[in-house]
């Protein structure tokens, strides 16, 4: 058991150092790229189904019994953030294997994408903050060379507004750190829910709760802190945009979720009426933002914003089916928003360019790059039976038990106006007419492309696409998984129990 929940954080670490040994052989690097993913892959499977056969796993490192050691701890929803991270790892390195250039491959690559992958199983496993803190920077620091790594003019710039707004987040962050420190003595997290269930300084940490969130909020891109997103994750290759889109700001929502029920659930009229409130206005001025936009990878990258407000809603209303559906819609949103833009990639490799206004007739020349397009971005707007529509559906319901009229119909407007934004998407670059001239920025012709290259292409798109499928027509097992998720979140009792032994 101790192992499980090691191997997530370990296999992208071997994996990386390996493939840093092999720097100067690009298909070793490849090969160990996609043989690690794939490991990695098995074993969160495998963690998921031990914890929701066996309940909730913890382990001490080095066998300092907590809260004094490092605690890795995993229960329900750190499993399936762990399977779903291991997933679109393993999707995105296959895409790389044919999208990605030589000269990226040939400067690490594939080693600060493990290292990212390790970084994001790291925050999904750990049980204390300062080790949060720590594999937060792990991430900061492989995202950040994968954002620059090229070294283009538009990349760079991209790359200094996101280390900037995630260093100020990081030092948010680790100024609360202290604070909590300095008031209990400990950052376990089961250690501080036991102590802060007892009433110790109530109104300081209600307070200090607000500092976490702004922290947190940085990096979920919520309202008004998500001015970085847009302006970053339309500037790295489209593998490194896709993997960035899936997880990075799922990482920081995950994050909010945790500590919003462990540790600040004791004033839940105040912490959590300003998250509803912050989760309606970010669902707002995202869709308004993805609306204003002409090229493919900004509409996407503002629907992130859009998107992770619906995360972020089920947290506020703090409800046993508002969080069974803030965990659904994740799980929906990483396989589709990565999905649409891997399809942005391979749209770029037809025509050269990301431009609506240079693209078009995608649906005569990429038929099947236009049914996963189809079913990736209905998904997105809600479109019965899919899994996006089951997700709504669910906050939606829960929003409304509540009384909650006014953010209900918030999220139902602003599903309409993301299906207005993918209808835009769908007119110019599938069904509008072809342009007469393929854009300079083309790459390699597609004609020239090997079977195998074009399966590296597709293979992954098909695989999300036939999952966002599976979620929606098959969503009862999903949604069970998930409520009982939030139970757990929401009965601290058996976390605490699991990482301190019942002491």
């Amino acid at each position: 058991m101790k192992l499980l929940l090691i191997l997530p954080i370990l296999i992208p670490l071997i994996t990386a150092a390996f493939c840093l040994l092999l720097w100067r052989r690009r298909t070793a690097q490849r090969l160990l790229g996609a043989l690690g993913s794939a490991a990695h892959l098995l074993v969160a499977l495998l963690l998921l189904w031990t914890v929701r056969q066996d309940g909730i796993l913890a382990t001490q490192v080095g066998n300092w019994p907590a809260p004094f050691g490092i605690t890795l701890v995993a229960d329900l929803l750190s499993a399936i953030m762990t399977v779903l991270g291991a997933l679109m790892g393993f999707t995105v390195v296959i895409y790389s294997l044919t999208s990605m250039d030589s000269d990226r491959e040939s400067f690490g690559y594939y080693a600060f994408f493990h290292l990212l992958l390790m970084g994001v199983s790291g925050v999904f496993l750990t049980g204390d903050l300062f080790n949060l803190y720590v594999w937060f920077e792990v991430m900061l620091l492989s995202s950040f060379i994968l954002l620059a790594l090229g070294g283009e003019k538009h990349q760079l710039e991209g790359a200094i507004k996101y280390v900037t707004l995630n260093l100020v987040s990081s030092a948010l962050f680790l100024t609360a750190l202290g604070i909590l420190y300095g008031m209990l003595g400990t950052l376990n997290m089961a250690d501080l829910a036991l102590q802060i269930s007892e009433g110790k300084h109530a109104g300081v940490i209600s307070t200090l709760s607000m500092l976490f969130l702004v922290a947190f909020g940085i990096k979920s891109a919520l309202f008004p802190l998500f001015f970085w997103l847009p302006a970053s994750y339309h500037t790295p290759p489209v593998a490194v945009s896709a993997i960035f889109a899936g997880l990075l700001t799922k990482v920081g929502v995950y994050t909010l979720i945790r500590v919003f029920s462990l540790l600040f659930a004791m004033d839940i009229a105040y912490t959590h009426t300003i998250i509803l409130v912050i989760a309606g206005l970010t669902m707002v001025t995202g869709v308004l933002g993805a609306m204003a936009q002409n090229e493919f990878r900004r509409i996407l990258s503002f629907h992130i914003i859009s998107q992770v407000g619906y995360m972020v809603l089920g947290l506020g209303l703090f409800t046993p089916l508002a969080l069974a559906g803030s965990i659904f819609y994740i799980m929906h949103h990483i396989i589709v928003k990565t999905n649409l833009f891997l399809v942005s990639g391979v749209a770029r490799r037809l025509q050269g360019s990301y431009q609506l206004d240079r693209l078009g007739g995608l649906y005569q020349t990429a038929p099947a790059l236009t049914v996963i397009f189809m079913i990736s971005a209905f998904s997105l707007a809600g479109i019965p039976p899919l899994s996006g529509f089951w997700a709504k559906l669910i906050l939606v319901k829960a929003s409304l038990d509540m009384s909650g009229y006014i953010i209900a119909a918030t999220a139902l407007g602003v599903g309409l106006l993301t299906l207005f934004s993918m209808a835009k998407i769908w007119a110019a670059a599938f069904w509008g007419e072809a342009p007469e001239t393929t854009a300079l920025g083309a790459e390699q012709p597609w004609k020239t492309f090997s079977l195998a290259e074009k399966t590296a292409l597709y293979l992954p798109m098909i695989l999300l696409g036939a999952l966002t499928l599976t979620i929606g027509l098959m969503s009862q097992p999903f949604f069970e998984l998930a409520t009982t998720a939030a139970e757990q979140l929401l009965s601290p009792a058996g976390y605490i129990d699991a990482v301190l032994g019942g002491k």
